[in-house]
């Protein structure tokens, strides 16, 4: 798992919107890099809207915020449409930059062991390198907590 003050590994991938989103293009801005396990469930539902209705506020601020998961183009698109979402939602179907950033490790269910996405949210400065690692996220209040993260404690409610 990468820390703060690693490098962010480059990457460039598709997003839903059709284009193609890679992180040397966003250099000088600040990213939200959050990486979530599955389109259309629950959780990743909620977090997706959160970071969407603060999506304003982040632009306000100067922040991309990009959400990572390995569900393809076409789940995106829908999940975008379904849910009315205004962020950009990329795909890594190989999983190569969920491994890069350490989101992809053995996760443990109901005693059943297997590999996936551990929700993970990682804050990329305008020089590249991370600046905040969140891992193993708790949905609720997660989006609002990076807002005051990026903006400055309490300063962005």
């Amino acid at each position: 798992m990468l820390k703060a003050g690693d490098k962010a590994p480059r990457f460039t991938l598709q997003a839903a919107s059709g284009t193609e989103v890679s992180l040397a293009d966003l250099r000088g801005k600040t990213v939200i890099l959050y990486f979530y396990p599955k389109d259309m469930t629950p959780g990743c539902t909620q977090e997706a809207c959160d970071f969407s209705g603060l999506s304003a506020r982040f632009k306000k601020k100067g922040v991309v915020v990009l959400g990572v998961s390995r569900d393809s183009v076409e789940s995106h698109k829908k999940f975008v449409a379904k849910n009315a979402l205004n962020i950009d939602l990329l795909s890594d179907e190989k999983g190569q930059v969920c491994k890069a950033f350490g989101a992809w490790r053995k996760k443990k269910l109901y005693g059943r062991e297997f590999m996936g996405i551990v929700r993970s949210t990682f804050v990329i400065g305008p020089d590249g390198r991370i600046r905040e690692v969140y891992d193993s996220v708790k949905v609720k209040g997660h989006a609002e907590e990076i807002l005051d993260a990026v903006a400055g404690a309490g300063s962005a409610r």
